[in-house]
Order: C-alpha cells, then sequence, then structure tokens
C-alpha cells in the first residue's frame, strides 16, 4: 500500500518561496539604505545594524534559492524530492542569525561602559522607515508554516524590534542625554531573539537527523493501526519529516492468519481514510502474514 500526496505541498511551496523572494528584495534594498544613513548620521548602532541586515540579505538570498529548488520533482538522485533543501537554508539561517546575534551583544556591551552619541533626528527618520519595511516583509512570511519561513521571520522580526530600540532611544535623546539606552535595548530584545532562534535551531537540527517530527502524532497513528481487528501487530513503523511541513510514514502490519483477501482490500480502505488527517506526502504500509519472515533487518525494529 502506497500513496501520494504532491499538488497541495508544490503549491505551498511555491507561495514560501514568492513570500521569501519579497522578503529578499525588500531586505537587500533596505541595507543599502542602512549604511548611507548609518554613514550620514554617525550612528554606530546603525552602521552594525546595516552590517548584521547585509547578513541576514546573503541568508535570506540563499534561503530562496533553496527554496526554489526544493520545489524540484523527485528523479532518481533525490527519490523523494528536494524538499530537504528548503530545510537546510533553515540550518544555514538559523546558524546565521545565532552568531549575528552574538556579534551584536560583543557590540553593545562594551557601549554601556562607554555609550556615544549619534544624530538624532536622522536615526528618528531611518528607524520609522526600517519598521515599515521589516514590519512588512515580517508580515508576508508569516503568512508561511514552512520551518524556513519561520526562521527567517524571526530574522525580520529582529530587525524589526532593532528599529523599535532605536525609535524609543531617538525620541528619549531629543530630551534627554542618555545614550546608555541604545546598548541596553539592543541586549535585551537580542537575548530575547536568541532564545526563540535557539528554539527553531533545535528542531532543525533534530529534523536533520531524522527524528521523529510529533511524538503526539506518532502515538495517534500507532493507535489507528494497531486498533483495526485485521492487524496482529506492527513493526518498523516510522514518521519523519522531510522539511518541517511534509512527513512521511512507513510501517509493516503483521495480519492475523485466518484472513482474506476482501478483509485486506477493506483494511486497505480503512486505513487510506483514517490517515488522510495526518496529510502525509507519502505513505508506505508493507502488509506481512503471521507465518512470514520479516526481510528487514529485526535489530531496526520499533
Amino acid at each position: 500500500m502506497h500513496s501520494h500526496n504532491h499538488n497541495h505541498a508544490t503549491d505551498s511551496n511555491s507561495d514560501a518561496s514568492r513570500r521569501i523572494g519579497w522578503a529578499f528584495f525588500l531586505n537587500v534594498v533596505f541595507t543599502i539604505i542602512e549604511f548611507i544613513g548609518g554613514w550620514l548620521t554617525n550612528s554606530t548602532a546603525i552602521m552594525a545594524d546595516a552590517v548584521h541586515d547585509l547578513g541576514d540579505s546573503l541568508s535570506i538570498g540563499s534561503a530562496w534559492v533553496l527554496n526554489k529548488l526544493s520545489d524540484k520533482k523527485a528523479d532518481n538522485t533525490f527519490s523523494y524530492g528536494y524538499k530537504r533543501f528548503s530545510l537546510l537554508g533553515a540550518l544555514i539561517n538559523g546558524m546565521v542569525l545565532t552568531l549575528g546575534s552574538i556579534w551584536i551583544l560583543l557590540e553593545s556591551i562594551p557601549r554601556l561602559i562607554e555609550p556615544e552619541m549619534p544624530q538624532v533626528e536622522g536615526m528618528l527618520l531611518l528607524s520609522i522607515f526600517g519598521i515599515a519595511v521589516n514590519g512588512f516583509a515580517a508580515y508576508k512570511l508569516s503568512e508561511g508554516n514552512s520551518l524556513n519561513e519561520r526562521v527567517l521571520n524571526w530574522h525580520l522580526l529582529e530587525d524589526v524590534l532593532g528599529w523599535v530600540a532605536v525609535l524609543i532611544v531617538s525620541i528619549v535623546l531629543m530630551f534627554k542625554p542618555w545614550p546608555i539606552l541604545d546598548p541596553v535595548l539592543s541586549i535585551g530584545f537580542t537575548l530575547f531573539i536568541l532564545f526563540n532562534v535557539g528554539r527553531n535551531l533545535k528542531e532543525t537540527i533534530l529534523l536533520f537527523f531524522q527524528a521523529t517530527p510529533d511524538n503526539k502524532q506518532l502515538h495517534e497513528v500507532r493507535s489507528i493501526l494497531t486498533s483495526k481487528p485485521e492487524v496482529k501487530e506492527l513493526h518498523h513503523f516510522h514518521i519523519w519529516s522531510l522539511d518541517g511541513e511534509h512527513s512521511v510514514m512507513t510501517v509493516h502490519l503483521v495480519l492475523n492468519a485466518e484472513i482474506t483477501v476482501a478483509h485486506i482490500k477493506n483494511l486497505k480502505t480503512q486505513l487510506q481514510k483514517e490517515l488522510k488527517v495526518f496529510e502525509f506526502v507519502h505513505t508506505t504500509i508493507e502488509l506481512e502474514f503471521t507465518d512470514e519472515v520479516c526481510r528487514d533487518d529485526n535489530s531496526h525494529r520499533l
């Protein structure tokens, strides 16, 4: 028994590529504006954010290319298709964002001791523009469900929070000479981002090692399979994810001794109907009889 579910996955991935493309275009354009603005305002905070956004642009660009590549159909080399290339993009982005956040912390902490006063009016204008651009890009990516888009969304959310911090600091600095607020806010939102990206990065690494994506789902599927009177036991039961969104399920079912062809057909129909809710992109079920020896290695049974 083998089933596929391709059309919805292809449409979803095309939408993801389009959203990531939008984010990439906006981020590159604004990064250039940031470098110019940082130079005109003599603001090291804005220049540092521009360098960070440059890294974001490279990460988003690589994610866009890998996500487009994941649209390719399966072939003899990649029999499951190219979905895991999107997962590779999520891993790269998570690592870059983590390193970038650590770099911001290293830049911000010394400024607690020696804070600098920037050109406040220019900071205010750039912060408003930055919130609008990065906020729109983050909104576009928030519509997606893929792990790649979620990691990229944290990239852009970090930038939005960064510009909110710059906006608050620039308004306060217009009335009070407290430049130390800049590094304090930068450290605060960077730690917040690191915590959330750390969770996504952990999930990405686990998926790379083909860990079970959802233990609750695993138990639910097992319960459905073992609830059938035609099924005596199961083994070689595996659920793993191609990219954090599209999952694969394989299992060997040992049938009861007294079972007819009609019973087998009925079993296949029931399982196809009840497993549909899980939206597996590939489902393979091996049916074995009680007196049949499983051809696979018993040491890997689950």
